[in-house]
């Protein structure tokens, strides 16, 4: 064979492979703190913050700190790597993305949910619709 197309395949099966995995990165599936305890991939939590509960921020691991109960009301300590996320005490709904170990969930993400100040009750629409 040429060494043309023995260049161009293996070039194609990297593009493939890099692909594959970037694509399964990114794919986290959605479930509560006793799935992802049970689980060892990524997953996403959905819940809310527990504000009677210790949370902190810690300078010096840049480790935020706190507490979440999720939707079947399973309460666990949540460790972002990094800063509070903005609008973080604000927020209704808090997801976490991350993987549960040694009884925490850690997250490289937190993503809130925040009221917004521009949606309406539903009645305005309504009556503008009149």
């Amino acid at each position: 064979m040429n060494k043309r197309y023995i260049i161009g395949i293996a070039i194609i099966a990297i593009f493939l492979v890099v692909g594959f995995f970037a694509f399964v990165d990114t794919k986290v599936e959605y479930s509560n703190f006793q799935h992802a305890s049970s689980t060892h991939k990524k997953c996403q939590v959905k819940g809310s913050w527990l504000k009677e509960k210790e949370t902190r921020y810690d300078p010096t691991s840049n480790q935020f700190v706190f507490y979440m109960k999720d939707e079947n009301n399973t309460e666990m300590k949540v460790v972002l790597d990094g800063a509070e996320p903005n609008n973080f005490k604000m927020a209704e709904n808090i997801v976490a993305k991350g993987k549960v170990k040694d009884g925490q969930f850690y997250a490289s993400e937190v993503l809130t949910k925040c009221p917004s100040k521009y949606e309406g009750d539903g009645e305005d629409v309504k009556k503008s619709s009149m």
